[in-house]
């Protein structure tokens, strides 16, 4: 069938396996250093490795691949999670799924979110909610890298969110227009560490310019393991 997939270019590939550690369903290996996608059938082709991949040596094509088996994917990661290391310890992914397990019992964090829609490219460049607002403009991300993301970041701001890799055009123009039609007091900006999110992060700086407004911009930066490093 002809379905969209990964394509690793190995030449730009560092051997870094960020993009295997990204990847869920365990589509991609390490093999001599490099990234390898060794199970077609266990690409989704949602992409998770993408913004992982600090090279930008991951793509989407379209071609002839077998079709994701999700069923397959689940018997590996339920194999993977029964195994048993050499010292009769269980696996590191049985503890997390049970640790995770215990997360998901446990009392649900309240959305912060004030506003919708809040993809860029969806909400409106006038509306009442943007009249003296504190702005966060994030990667998508983001939300899922930083645990406390809603409490920390949405909580009392405006939310826009988008990803300059996957999203086609530039953001620039319509964060220009929705700074420079509204009385904006802040915009802080979250991204993850990966190079590709630095456009995120060039258009909102390039906006904030165009407008000719004295805003002030601050820029917290995600690792991929959930931290903010240090300065």
């Amino acid at each position: 069938m002809i379905r969209k997939i990964i394509k690793i270019d190995e030449e730009k590939c560092t051997g870094c396996g960020l993009c295997a550690e990204a990847c869920h369903e365990g589509a991609i290996e390490m093999i001599g250093g490099k990234a390898r996608l060794t199970r077609e059938d266990y690409c989704d082709g949602l992409g998770d490795c993408l913004p992982a991949c600090p090279a930008n040596a991951i793509s989407f094509v379209e071609r002839e691949a077998p079709a994701y088996n999700e069923a397959a994917v689940l018997a590996a990661k339920r194999k993977k999670a029964g195994a048993v290391l050499p010292c009769g310890c269980p696996g590191t992914h049985s503890r997390t799924i049970k640790h995770e397990a215990v997360k998901a019992s446990a009392e649900p964090v309240s959305s912060q979110l004030s506003q919708w829609p809040v993809q860029i490219k969806l909400v409106p460049v006038n509306a009442p909610y943007f009249d003296n607002a504190d702005l966060l403009i994030a990667a998508d991300c983001t939300a899922y890298a930083y645990g406390n993301f809603h409490n920390e970041f949405i909580r009392g701001r405006i939310t826009l969110i988008g990803c300059p890799k996957l999203d086609e055009g530039d953001y620039a123009e319509k964060l220009t227009a929705i700074i420079t039609n509204n009385e904006i007091k802040s915009v802080t900006v979250a991204r993850m560490e990966v190079p590709c999110c630095g456009g995120i992060e060039n258009a909102v700086k390039r906006a904030v310019m165009a407008s000719e407004k004295n805003i002030p911009v601050r820029v917290v930066i995600i690792s991929a393991d959930g931290k903010i490093p240090e300065v």
